[in-house]
């Protein structure tokens, strides 16, 4: 859906390494490894988060594109190393496999991939939907997300992060103690705000041009989240039309005394604040026994348990944060210019 600022990703929950290509990322920005490494690092924090945390430092090497710290305007290409692939090269070979596997199963986990990958795919081994299905890979779209960002910040557009409730309450550090012990997991909601947006991202003219639609189904790319609000969001059903539409108005400049639309009106960009909410469902790999049928013979049985976390809606919300990156930085250049910087501020600094 991306039409200038391009990216595919590869790689397996406990694969080689993860690797990403970008393309169209204009020539003379800068990049820096480092807020790279830093967005990473903020996608493996919070609380509730499992034991890979503890084995997996990510970092990322950029392997093309860039040269003296500054983009080319050819594809980047990013590689994230997966350190436990250590203990998994033998599962995980693209050569051959080993007939005393302990990791394959055929017992799908409900609320995962499992089952309906296995359909759509016709897998013996189930590991072979969790390994890509995984939300491991997410730590690339980070990544591909945090260059976006280091090209947004040129222009001062900068973004807040905000968990709204897990389990329906702001203080959930007890709860997600709680609900540890019992074998189990949770969701939750949260915020992302992006700031100095200027108007006229996105457009009405057809409907996968829409930003809001745009930046939904990115959001709803990110593994577990169910729910994507755009503004007042549900919210809407509860108030008239003249309570809640943002009127405007003009004093030098134009501007509304409310943002109940979150920014986004008719599918563009309006100039206020661009604000999202979304809700992530509880991970559905839990200690605590689910029914299922086991896929070799059709019997019932208990699904299958992989190391997990209790509670990752922190990281989900680092990594929507990032997929919004995206998708906001494909509608500026597509509006500003894509070759290089300063075609690209000349542009700006003109209509914006």
């Amino acid at each position: 859906m991306l039409k200038n600022y391009r990216f595919l990703t590869s790689g397996e929950s406990h694969g080689k390494c993860l690797t990403g290509i970008i393309e169209g990322v204009p020539a003379g920005f800068n990049i820096n490894t480092e807020e790279i490494n830093n967005e990473l690092q903020k996608r493996q924090q919070g609380y509730g988060r499992g034991k890979r945390m503890q084995i997996e430092f990510d970092t990322v090497e950029i392997k093309s594109g860039v040269r003296f710290g500054k983009t080319t305007a050819a594809p980047i290409c990013l590689e994230i190393q997966n350190k436990d692939h250590e203990n998994w090269k033998e599962i995980l070979s693209i050569h051959s496999r080993d007939k005393n596997d302990q990791k394959s199963f055929t017992a799908p986990r409900p609320g995962h991939a499992d089952f309906a990958g296995k359909m759509k795919y016709n897998f013996e081994d189930l590991r072979d939907v969790l390994e890509r299905a995984s939300a491991r890979k997410t730590a690339m779209n980070v990544a591909i997300g945090s260059v976006a960002k280091q090209i947004l910040k040129e222009f001062k557009i900068t973004s807040e992060v905000e968990i709204l409730s897990v389990l329906g309450q702001k203080d959930y550090e007890h709860e997600i103690e709680k609900v540890r012990e019992m074998g189990d997991s949770l969701g939750g909601k949260f915020k992302i705000i992006y700031k100095n947006v200027p108007i006229g991202l996105g457009s009405y003219v057809q409907w996968d041009r829409k930003l809001d639609g745009i930046i939904a189904q990115a959001v709803m790319s990110v593994p577990a989240v169910k729910s994507v609000e755009i503004g007042l969001g549900c919210e809407y059903e509860k108030h008239l039309g003249s309570q809640v539409h943002d009127e405007l108005y003009f004093d030098g400049q134009y501007h509304h005394k409310t943002n109940n639309a979150g920014g986004i009106e008719g599918g563009m960009s309006n100039g206020e604040d661009i604000v999202i909410s979304a809700t992530m469902k509880p991970i559905p790999t839990i200690k605590k026994s689910l029914n299922t049928v086991d896929l070799k013979d059709n019997s019932q049985c208990e699904a299958h348990f992989e190391r997990s976390d209790i509670c990752a809606v922190e990281a989900c919300a680092v990594i929507a944060d990032n997929m919004i990156a995206c998708v906001i930085l494909d509608e500026f250049l597509d509006k500003f210019g894509k070759d290089n910087i300063d075609e690209i501020k000349k542009n700006y600094e003109q209509k914006a």
